[in-house]
């Protein structure tokens, strides 16, 4: 049984038998952020499930992607159910459109991962920074020797397309 990970006061736990996962965040140690790339129709895919959504086909390979994209949607959480978010609220949680196979593979689909939006320091952004359009970069939290947690944070880069944030 591998030793739990603490994150936020919680144990965070991946079976030794749950290869995608692990591999996942053991990737995530080393600083390289991959998805999961169909080996007969190339799509990438998130999150690293057995099949490809697209083509059903099961073989594929890691693929490391830039980590940069726009925020697609988002969400601010004001009430946190977990106790170690409270002191975090309120805090982003964004849908993020990742710059590799933009419109792909038709123009409402997209490589998209779901994250927190963070500082550099891995405090929460505050809610006034975000908006849909607003560019980001992927930032690793190490946890352990054998884990890190991929978050976003907003870079300098121009918005892309319309910029939106939900109206206070």
């Amino acid at each position: 049984m591998p030793q739990p990970v603490q994150y936020r006061g919680m144990a965070l736990i991946v079976p030794d038998n749950d290869s995608e996962w692990k591999e996942f965040y053991e990737h995530a140690r080393a600083h390289r952020f991959v998805v999961r790339k169909c080996k007969a129709c190339g799509l990438m895919r998130y999150p690293p499930t057995h099949a490809c959504p697209w083509c059903m086909e099961l073989g594929w390979t890691w693929q490391e992607v830039s980590g940069r994209g726009t925020i697609y949607s988002y969400e601010i959480v004001a009430h946190a159910i977990q106790p170690g978010f409270r002191e975090m609220t309120p805090y982003a949680v964004v849908l993020v459109e990742l710059d590799e196979q933009r419109g792909q593979p038709t123009p409402d689909e997209a490589l998209r991962v779901i994250a927190n939006l963070v500082k550099p320091d891995f405090t929460p952004e505050a809610e006034a920074n975000v908006a849909i359009g607003r560019r980001v970069r992927v930032v690793f939290q190490d946890l352990a020797d054998h884990m890190a947690l991929p978050q976003f944070t907003l870079t300098e880069e121009p918005a892309s397309g319309r910029v939106w944030r939900m109206p206070e």
